[in-house]
């Protein structure tokens, strides 16, 4: 039963990670996507964030990934459900929020400046 659990944790450690690179790389691909004139493509990928975002907001802040990797492991540092160094995951919200705000407006203004 114990290998199960930890072969559960790792699933779900991969799993979040991967969803974890896949959120980065939509709030990277904000500011790149308007910089590039791909303004439809830049609100696309602020709306999956923005998806995101309320997934967290209704979870108190915390991935659902968390809650279940909780099952399978006492451990509770910043980063027992996902594969990132601790700091990182301790940080990530504040960090990856504040790139995105920042590519939001820097793809607004491009994108109304492009308008006039």
């Amino acid at each position: 039963m114990v290998e199960t659990g930890r072969r559960a944790l790792r699933y779900i450690k991969i799993l979040h990670t991967v969803v974890w690179v896949l959120f980065v790389a939509c709030i990277l691909g904000i500011p790149l996507a308007s910089w590039r004139g791909k303004h439809g493509l830049a609100a696309f990928l602020a709306a999956v964030v923005l998806g995101e975002v309320i997934v967290l907001a209704i979870n108190r802040c915390s991935c659902p990934l968390t809650a279940v990797a909780s099952r399978f492991t006492e451990d509770r540092r910043d980063n027992f459900d996902i594969y990132l160094p601790e700091w990182l995951a301790r940080h990530n919200k504040t960090m990856f929020g504040a790139i995105y705000v920042m590519g939001l407006l820097y793809a607004g203004m491009r994108w109304m400046s492009a308008r006039t």
